[in-house]
């Protein structure tokens, strides 16, 4: 690209073309933007090579050493610089050859029920006190670990989506642009009741069409909250309590949640003695997973499930030889 400027208007048209045929973009959205920013602050001109990405996508936030991360960084710009090939035939699009090939998906640290009572306590004494703010974490976080929610989701949600006479969140065209209902258990129905009655007394946000969850400092004060300032305040809460990382990724994330709630309940299936084949449908519907597949995933990649994926394994071993006698 000849220039920096150009290169992030073209990011901003592909990020709404992508956006337009239903894509959520969530990620790419950083990573393309963090990206034409670095392009900008070494001055860099002429066509984009894959040399300059790999400069950048060793660039991440947490100082990485690890060419997995530098590769999952690289991996996000791969679509845009096919795009980009048709204004500007030179640029170069990335492939696993530079920092190898991805492994299909990292293991996630799932969280423990002391880790979730103790990150939900931690978020309740963020000041100032008295204040709105430990609440809106508390139940911001709270509300992730019992539905297994997408943060994305969650921080999108609007008064009118949050159903607590019903008891239903209403999840509106999120990740593959697919709109769900997501029915909570009665404890999860009543701290967000008891949320609502304290962001409502503070006078933030009790209109039909305002933000659920909502920022309480400053200008923003009453506007939604913002995923990156949630993601600072979660690695403030993350630090403080020590956790010891059992995943693969550079440290518990807030995406844990999810894969902590998907774990859990099929733990707990596992336990009742229940149908896991029969249940598994009904799970990926109520998580919104594109594919039953990806719920599957958890069997052979999580260790708390392994055993149970061995067992399955084991059963279907026994039927084949008996039909084979």
């Amino acid at each position: 690209m000849s220039t920096a400027a150009s290169l992030q208007r073209l990011v901003e048209r592909y990020l709404n073309e992508r956006r337009q045929l239903g894509f959520a973009m969530n990620t790419s959205v950083y990573a393309l933007r963090s990206f034409a920013h670095h392009i900008q602050a070494v001055g860099y001109r002429g066509p984009l090579t894959v040399e300059v990405m790999a400069e950048w996508a060793r660039c991440d936030s947490h100082a990485s050493t690890d060419p997995c991360t530098w590769a999952r960084r690289l991996k996000q710009l791969r679509s845009f610089m096919r795009w980009l090939q048709q204004f500007e035939p030179r640029t170069e699009v990335p492939d696993d050859a530079i920092f190898g090939r991805l492994p299909e998906r990292q293991a996630p640290h799932i969280y423990s029920e002391r880790e979730i009572v103790d990150l939900l306590a931690a978020a309740r004494r963020l000041g100032p006190a008295p204040g709105l703010r430990g609440a809106v974490y508390e139940t911001l976080f709270g509300l992730l670990a019992s539905t297994g929610l997408r943060i994305s989701e969650a921080l999108a949600l609007h008064n009118s989506d949050v159903d607590l006479k019903r008891g239903v969140l209403t999840i509106e065209r999120t990740k593959f642009a697919k709109s769900r209902q997501v029915p909570m258990h009665p404890s999860t129905v009543e701290a967000l009741r008891r949320y609502r009655w304290v962001r409502d007394v503070a006078g933030v946000s009790a209109q039909t069409d305002a933000p659920f969850f909502v920022a309480t400092r400053g200008r923003r004060r009453g506007l939604p909250l913002d995923r990156r300032h949630v993601e600072r305040v979660f690695v403030g809460l993350r630090k403080q309590l020590n956790w010891r990382n059992r995943g693969t990724h550079h440290a518990p994330r807030i995406h844990d949640l999810r894969h902590t709630f998907i774990v859990r309940r099929v733990v707990l299936w596992q336990a009742q003695g229940i149908d896991i084949d029969q249940s598994m449908l009904s799970l990926s519907t109520y998580v919104g997973h594109a594919m039953v597949t990806n719920t599957y995933w958890y069997l052979s990649a999580v260790p708390q499930l392994m055993s149970l994926a061995a067992r399955r394994f084991e059963s279907f071993a026994s039927q084949a030889e008996a039909s084979d006698a």
